[in-house]
């Protein structure tokens, strides 16, 4: 089996060339010698072939370009003669900012999709068909992005990111290895707003986002941007589908939220706290470090760490069942007497009392 590294390995990744020197030069808003060089993959200078364009924007790595076997490399006016006779120097003062350009033109984009000039899409990340990405957006190395997903202006994603169908990441730091499942909204307006005598007035959110790494985001989950603050979900956690995190929420580190559970703004969740499906918090809550909170809790005040919540208004887990033998036993006492009194023929009709 084949296992040398490839960027854009032609088995997963659509290439729409060979592109010619000249229209990659032109992506790249860089130039480049006349030439019929033909280029059909991006790679980088240590295993790029005679048919692939790579970039130096590092002096460090100046050693690597000397053996590169690349048919063109991106490079400052500086370095162009050190460029090896057998490549073609590709000059541009902003070389990062080329290969950027140049990286949707080659491997790794669909050509439906909609790319911003100054986007920044490592060479090894695949963009599925009718993907629109923002201005400035950064997509790291490996990061795979669905079809039809919108990342906006300014979004930032990590390395090894699976960015599913239709999801839309907007005002958003998302970290490594970070999955979003269909359908998620992350980064929209949270719910804020001012209240006079006869209006809504709307509060401007201005907070951001940030996914830390291997966060887990479930099927059309929503997570409002912060107002002010940012929205925060740490390290590991993970969220079900049809979750809602309101704005400027902080989520601890290897947290899990389930399915139709709803946290409003402001709440701060520590670390590897768990909420069961349904539950309600309200906002401005501290939930301590390792509590639970069960199915269709509504959880309207503080809950200490260690400690098991139920029930709507959210209690102890002990003293809630507790009360429920209690209630039980008196539904059972009760009947047990209108079962006698029935018997008996005295049961007092208390209806017409």
């Amino acid at each position: 089996m084949d296992r040398a590294p490839i960027a854009g390995d032609p088995r997963f990744f659509r290439r729409s060339g060979p592109h010619s020197l000249a229209a990659v030069a032109d992506a790249a808003q860089a130039w480049a010698p006349p030439s019929r060089l033909l280029l059909t993959g991006v790679a980088p200078l240590q295993t790029a072939r005679a048919d692939e364009v790579s970039f130096l924007d590092n002096r460090k790595y100046v050693e690597a370009l000397a053996d590169t076997r690349a048919g063109a490399v991106i490079v400052h006016p500086d370095l162009a003669d050190r460029v090896p006779p057998t490549s073609v120097p590709v000059t541009t003062t902003e070389p990062y900012v080329a290969w950027a350009r140049v990286a949707p033109v080659l491997p790794g984009v669909h050509p439906s999709a909609l790319v911003s000039p100054v986007a920044v899409i490592d060479p090894s990340a695949e963009i599925g068909p009718f993907v629109v990405i923002g201005a400035a957006a950064k997509i790291g190395p490996r990061t795979r992005v669905g079809p039809s997903a919108v990342i906006g202006d300014g979004v930032v994603i990590g390395a090894d990111c699976r960015i599913s169908a239709h999801a839309t990441i907007s005002h958003a730091l998302v970290g490594d290895r970070v999955v979003i499942f269909p359908g998620a909204r992350i980064g929209q307006d949270g719910f804020g707003f001012a209240v006079t005598s006869d209006e809504f007035v709307t509060v401007p959110q201005l907070g951001r986002v940030v996914l830390e790494h291997d966060v887990e985001i479930g099927a059309n989950t929503t997570i409002d941007r912060g107002s002010l603050h940012d929205t925060h979900i740490g390290a590991g956690s993970r969220l079900d589908n049809l979750v809602q995190v309101g704005h400027n929420v902080r989520i601890g580190r290897g947290c899990v939220i389930v399915s139709q559970a709803g946290i409003s703004g402001s709440t701060i969740l520590e670390d590897h706290v768990m909420i069961a499906g349904q539950a309600g918090l309200t906002g401005h809550l501290r939930i301590g470090r390792r509590a639970r909170i069960g199915a269709q809790a509504g959880v309207m005040a503080d809950v200490p760490a260690d400690a098991d919540v139920v029930g709507s208004p959210a209690q102890p887990a002990r003293e809630f069942f507790r009360h429920v033998a209690v209630l039980r036993r008196l539904v059972r006492e009760a009947t047990g007497r209108r079962s006698k009194g029935k018997a008996s023929g005295t049961e007092t009709d208390t209806d017409s009392t």
